[in-house]
């Protein structure tokens, strides 16, 4: 029963994440002048991985018989683990989409709201790039790595427990939509097949399940070490929030931007207790 529960949350998750991408995209939202744009489902997620790791995943993890001393040792070595998965680019996913155009004001913009691109990071600050790249397959082959370690966290947390499971799942699938628009954008640029776009993007959301599945069996033969691959999916929801996603929402807004701006990070948060209530009492 869990394993099966396990296997439709990461479908949900990491498929489901890309058909809205897609959706949503087609609809027209997630622009920059519209009333839902990039920033919006930014602030989304980041509230909603906050308060999964903070206000769930841990205090689950407190809860057994684990020593706090070890369970933050364990908080702070996923944080650098990821960090070092960052800089190798096999974490990083969804945020190397930076293909800039400029407006009609003579500023650059980049899609997905990705301004700054990490060719500033490497001594390019002035160079964007203008056309179709050939990164097509290397942003699959992230996507993958990415979607599996999801898996993995995802199924942690249902063997913990599945209120646990779903609401992790939802986390992944709130943070996922962003960057599957950003990967679809890619895709786009390197074919101009769009439905074959979709079609590789969702394979690679598909391999969640797949760590969803390896998940379950391996954290279940550890079921000992149960608090600490909590407390590793912590520090990855923590890692992806406040490395990746908010520093993205650190920009120059106006007062009403930035009210709606914290309103959504706060709705992020707020769907993640709704769902925790409603898993509860079901």
């Amino acid at each position: 029963m869990t394993l099966v529960a396990i296997i439709l949350a990461t479908l949900a998750a990491g498929i489901g994440s890309v058909w809205l991408a897609a959706l949503l995209m087609r609809l027209g939202l997630g622009g920059r002048t519209d009333s839902v744009g990039p920033q919006h489902l930014l602030s989304l997620a980041a509230g909603a991985l906050l308060a999964t790791a903070f206000m769930h995943l841990l205090p689950e993890a407190f809860e057994s018989q684990a020593g706090a001393h070890d369970l933050f040792a364990t908080l702070l070595v996923g944080v650098v683990f990821f960090f070092l998965l960052d800089k190798a680019e096999l974490w990083h996913h969804g945020h190397e989409h930076s293909h800039a155009q400029p407006s009609t004001h003579g500023h650059v913009h980049a899609d997905h709201d990705h301004a700054h691109d990490h060719a500033h990071d490497r001594g390019h600050a002035h160079h964007h790039h203008h056309g179709p790249r050939s990164g097509g397959w290397a942003v699959l082959t992230g996507d993958s790595v990415h979607c599996f370690g999801d898996g993995i966290l995802i199924a942690s947390a249902f063997l913990a427990d599945i209120r646990l499971g779903v609401i992790a799942a939802v986390s992944v699938l709130a943070h996922e939509v962003p960057h599957h628009m950003g990967d679809l954008v890619v895709l786009r640029q390197t074919s101009p097949n769009r439905r074959m776009a979709l079609v590789k993007v969702s394979l690679a959301g598909a391999v969640t399940a797949l760590g969803g599945v390896v998940g379950y069996f391996l954290v279940g033969q550890l079921q000992d070490f149960l608090p600490y691959f909590l407390a590793v999916a912590s520090s990855s929801f923590v890692y992806v929030a406040l490395a990746d996603l908010i520093p993205q929402l650190q920009k120059r807004l106006t007062a009403r931007e930035t009210i709606a701006q914290i309103a959504w990070l706060i709705a992020g948060m707020v769907i993640v207790t709704l769902v925790s209530g409603a898993a509860h009492a079901h």
